[in-house]
């Protein structure tokens, strides 16, 4: 048998925030992972779509991030996107 070739293998302790919120148009159920990884940017998983993202507060500048990374509508999306900046 072949011998598997990790190019990192590591276990970090991470700090998870679970937080449910109603927008105006959608319920949105997040989990958002916070660790030393991914250069200071949380990990935000949607548990409804079961999509993910990692974000920082440059990416919730950039046009057209939250829409793609979770096949939202724009209108969906600003929702998401200014709950975000209150907490990443």
């Amino acid at each position: 048998m072949e011998e598997r070739f990790f190019l990192y293998d590591d276990t970090v302790a991470t700090k998870t925030r679970f937080v449910s919120f109603m927008g105006e148009n959608e319920r949105h159920d997040l989990a958002l992972l916070y660790s030393d990884r991914h250069y200071g940017k949380t990990i935000v998983l949607d548990m409804q779509s079961n999509k993910f993202a990692i974000i920082g507060p440059d990416d919730l500048n950039e046009p057209g991030y939250i829409e793609h990374a979770f096949s939202m509508s724009e209108e969906i999306a600003e929702e998401l996107r200014s709950f975000l900046f209150e907490l990443i």
